[in-house]
C-alpha cells in the first residue's frame, strides 16, 4: 500500500488518549471507594486503564464489597460522576485536537473507539469545535471490550475500511492489545503508563510533534 493511501483511518481511543480525563476517573472510584469505607489508590485505578466498563464495575463490586449496587448501577454512578467533571474542565491532550483537524483536512476518516458509555464518548465529541469523528464506537455499543478485538474491527466496518488500512492511537497496554488483535497498527502515546514498544507497536511520548506526515511513516 502506497504511504500516500495510508491510513485510510485513524482510531482514537478516548480517556487518556484524545482527553485528559484518567484523573477524573480516579477521582470517582475513589469517592465511591470512600462510601464504602475502602481505599483506593492511583495503583488501582492504573490496573483499570483500558478495560471495559463492565469488567471495570465488577472489580469495583468486588473489591469494594459493593452489596447494594449492581455493575450498571456503579456504570452509571461512575459515568455520571466523570461527565460531570468534563463539563466544568475537559483538558485535551496534548496535540490531539491539531492532528484530529489534520486528518478531517486531508479526507482521513476517523473514528472513536472508546470503553466509556455512548452517552459520554458523545458530551465529549459534542464539544470538539469541528465533526472530528465519521463514527463512534463506545463500550455500550459491543459485546466484547478491549482487549478483545471488537470494538476496532466494528469500527473498520463502519468506515469501510480493512483494519490493516487503520492506525489506532492508545494510551494503555489493553488498548494496544485490543488494536493490535484486529490488526491495525497500533502507535501508543504515554500517559500514566509504561508502554513497551514491540511487535507492530510504536510507541511515541507525545502527540504534539505527530502530523499526518509522521503517520504515514509509521507503515
Amino acid at each position: 500500500m502506497s504511504t500516500l493511501t495510508f491510513p485510510k483511518a485513524v482510531l482514537w481511543d478516548m480517556d487518556g488518549t484524545l482527553v485528559d480525563s484518567e484523573p477524573y476517573w480516579l477521582l470517582s472510584e475513589s469517592a465511591l471507594a470512600q462510601d464504602y469505607g475502602k481505599v483506593w489508590t492511583k495503583e488501582h485505578g492504573h490496573e483499570l486503564i483500558g478495560k471495559s466498563l463492565y469488567d471495570s464495575s465488577a472489580i469495583l463490586k468486588d473489591r469494594l464489597d459493593i452489596k447494594d449496587l449492581d455493575a450498571q448501577q456503579i456504570i452509571d454512578r461512575l459515568t455520571d460522576s466523570v461527565i460531570d467533571k468534563l463539563q466544568h474542565s475537559l483538558p485535551w491532550r496534548p496535540g490531539a485536537l491539531e492532528l484530529l483537524m489534520e486528518l478531517r483536512q486531508a479526507g482521513v476518516k476517523t473514528a472513536l473507539v472508546t470503553m466509556s458509555m455512548r452517552r459520554m464518548a458523545l458530551a465529549v465529541v459534542e464539544a470538539i469545535p469541528f465533526q472530528a469523528f465519521d463514527v463512534v464506537v463506545a463500550g455500550d455499543d459491543v459485546t466484547h471490550g478491549k482487549p478483545h478485538p471488537e470494538p476496532y474491527l466494528k469500527a473498520a466496518e463502519l468506515l469501510g475500511v480493512e483494519p490493516g488500512e487503520c492506525i489506532a492511537i492508545e494510551d494503555s497496554v489493553t488498548g494496544l492489545r485490543s488494536a493490535e488483535a484486529a490488526g491495525c497498527l497500533p502507535l501508543g502515546i504515554v500517559n500514566l503508563m509504561h508502554l513497551e514498544q514491540s511487535g507492530t507497536r510504536v510507541i511515541r511520548p507525545t502527540l504534539s510533534d505527530i502530523n499526518l506526515e509522521t503517520l504515514r511513516g509509521l507503515k
